[in-house]
């Protein structure tokens, strides 16, 4: 069983988390901008285990797919097109960016920190990878 590794898109950036080889921890990768995200998985999945990926699901409040699905659902078919092999799943991303803030904040991240867009990004996909996990303990 590989490692379960978590997508959160953005047109611009992608942030990328990964668990460990059990599956227990999640951690935050990397961010990618999106135009070489493909590019960037081929890489890494050519020297890392990856059985699962975990795409972040937009939604609004009322649960309803929200107006960057239209990105999401053609970049899972391409996913599993290019690695067959590997499942793909979508996870619910709701607040996660809210929560990422949060989470800076509350370590004591300073502020000019606070605002690099692509540290949020980062640590949105690590909060999807670890609700995911817990999710199906």
């Amino acid at each position: 069983m590989g490692r379960i590794l978590a997508i959160d898109y953005g047109t611009r950036r992608t942030g990328i988390a990964v668990s460990d080889p059990l599956r227990l921890i999640a951690g935050g990768l990397e961010t990618v901008p999106t135009k070489e995200l493909e590019t960037w998985l081929a890489k890494y999945f050519a020297r890392e285990d990856v059985s699962t990926i975990v795409v972040g699901k937009p939604s609004r409040m009322d649960g309803t797919p929200s107006e960057t699905w239209r990105f999401i659902e053609p970049l899972a078919g391409r996913l599993r097109r290019a690695w067959p092999d590997k499942e793909v799943v979508f996870y619910d991303e709701r607040f996660t960016s809210v929560m990422a803030h949060r989470t800076m904040l509350e370590s004591g991240i300073g502020r000019m920190a606070r605002r690099d867009k692509a540290l949020v990004d980062k640590i949105s996909a690590t909060i999807i990878l670890q609700s995911y996990m817990e999710f199906n303990k």
